[in-house]
């Protein structure tokens, strides 16, 4: 339930932040929850490096185009066509599954106790790169929409469903991302035999593949049957319902109940070793020097930086992909000890306190410039960066998990409600109701709930122990 209140409020809150780095909120909030229920009094290093891996991993599946995939579900003109129905979900379930699964797969590695050097981590994501390239050969081409030349497996719109419209086909990379996901999942189960990370890999898969279909059939029921949202009690909510953000939420809710159950199923494969039982900073080697860690942060902070706020034609080829902007940090989080905090704190809340900001003050100008930068980027980057800086620090006196998991997750909680709560223009209840406030009200409970698991959660687990 609590991995349902993270993926919920986190992917719903994605929904106005974009597709990779917005996706890395709901995969943060997931694993620090998930961590802090199963591995509170593991080694800090260790547990950092594992949520942060999931992090960036749940960021590759955003290279993926699904707006028009939606589309064949609930289009005006397709309204009534069961074929496209079926296809559009078909086409959900294999990119959410695709989504979510990288995710669990490089969650499972740092939490089932295989040490992953950073020479093969470089390979593995090279190989990653490669069979990627593979599959969008394989099935993504050929892509000629101006002769109307698409690939045989092609889950957007396009003339099969709509022969005489005037369309827009769109670019699909499912098939690279299946063949690196399958590659990744043949490589940590066969020739690893990591057992944690293939089987919560595949669980994710189940996850993102119920969870996409799952809350876009809310969507497309409001559209496929409007005459009952215009009686009784829908036709007053109706007006404020943003059927979208319920789509994304319900995904992320559904994703991260199944992610915390396969977790759950599979606890007997966590491998990290508790502190009070002999873990120690062994167990999370530093192979990267701090010369080299900082180095990697101001290269990838500078590159994303450039990406989400800039136009550098080179750096958006680079950088817009969902694996080579995850290639600097899975190396790097792995290996580092500055880095796992840095990712997990500051570089992930960057794009998206940048995003609030250039919303809010540069498109709506409903706020002055000098307040608009101090409010929504200088104040969370600071907290977050000395929070992170602090956290790194403290490893050296060997400390548990529970003690950055707790205010970790409670920080970033309150900090991606609050930006995306100013986004939605600080939807009140008790103000008059707009297309935000049904869905700043679900993200008010699932951040209250977060907060509630943040302040009991060791006092439970000692419960559970003593009477186990």
């Amino acid at each position: 339930m609590l991995a349902a209140l993270a993926g919920g409020m986190g992917w719903g809150i994605r929904g106005q932040y974009g597709h990779e780095t917005g996706a890395m909120i709901a995969g943060l909030l997931i694993g620090l929850v998930l961590a802090l229920l199963f591995c509170p009094r593991a080694d800090s290093l260790t547990i950092a490096r594992a949520v942060a891996l999931g992090t960036v991993a749940i960021g590759f599946g955003g290279s993926m185009t699904y707006g028009q995939t939606i589309g064949l579900t609930h289009d005006a003109p397709l309204i009534g066509n069961w074929a496209a129905l079926r296809w559009g979900m078909l086409g959900l379930a294999i990119k959410g599954g695709l989504w979510i699964g990288f995710a669990g797969v490089f969650f499972g590695m740092g939490l089932g106790g295989a040490k992953y050097r950073t020479r093969e981590l470089l390979l593995l994501m090279l190989g990653l790169l490669a069979l990627c390239v593979v599959g969008i050969w394989v099935l993504n081409l050929p892509f000629d929409p101006a002769n109307k030349v698409l690939p045989r497996i092609y889950f957007s719109d396009d003339w099969r469903w709509e022969p005489g419209a005037a369309l827009k086909p769109r670019r699909e990379v499912w098939g690279g991302l299946l063949f690196a996901l399958i590659g990744l999942l043949a490589y940590t189960g066969v020739v690893r035999r990591d057992v944690l990370a293939r089987n919560l890999g595949l669980w994710a898969v189940l996850g993102g593949a119920l969870g996409f279909p799952l809350g876009q059939s809310l969507q497309a029921f409001h559209a496929w049957n409007p005459d009952i949202f215009r009686a009784g009690f829908w036709a007053a909510l109706d007006p404020q319902m943003n059927w979208w953000n319920h789509m994304e939420t319900t995904f992320g809710a559904t994703m991260g109940a199944v992610f915390g159950l396969g977790l759950w199923l599979n606890r007997r494969h966590i491998a990290v070793a508790e502190i009070s039982n002999g873990g120690n900073e062994a167990l999370s080697p530093n192979t990267l020097r701090p010369a080299v860690e900082w180095l990697l942060v101001t290269v990838h902070v500078s590159l994303l930086v450039t990406a989400e706020f800039f136009s550098v034609p080179w750096v958006d080829a680079l950088y817009d992909f969902g694996l080579l902007l995850g290639f600097i940090p899975i190396i790097a989080v792995a290996h580092g000890r500055w880095w796992p905090y840095l990712m997990l704190l500051p570089i992930t809340a960057l794009p998206i306190a940048g995003k609030t900001l250039r919303q809010l003050v540069y498109t709506e100008r409903g706020i002055p410039l000098l307040p608009g930068w101090l409010i929504y980027v200088v104040l969370p980057l600071t907290v977050t960066t000395i929070a992170a800086l602090m956290f790194a620090h403290a490893t050296r006196r060997h400390r548990e998990a529970h003690s950055f998991l707790r205010p970790t997750l409670l920080l970033m909680t309150w900090l991606y409600f609050g930006l995306n709560f100013a986004f939605f223009h600080f939807s009140w209840p008790w103000m008059p109701w707009t297309t935000r406030t049904p869905n700043a009200i679900v993200f008010t409970l699932c951040a209250l709930g977060l907060t509630a698991a943040a302040l009991t959660s060791c006092r439970t687990l000692d419960e559970v122990q003593r009477k186990t």
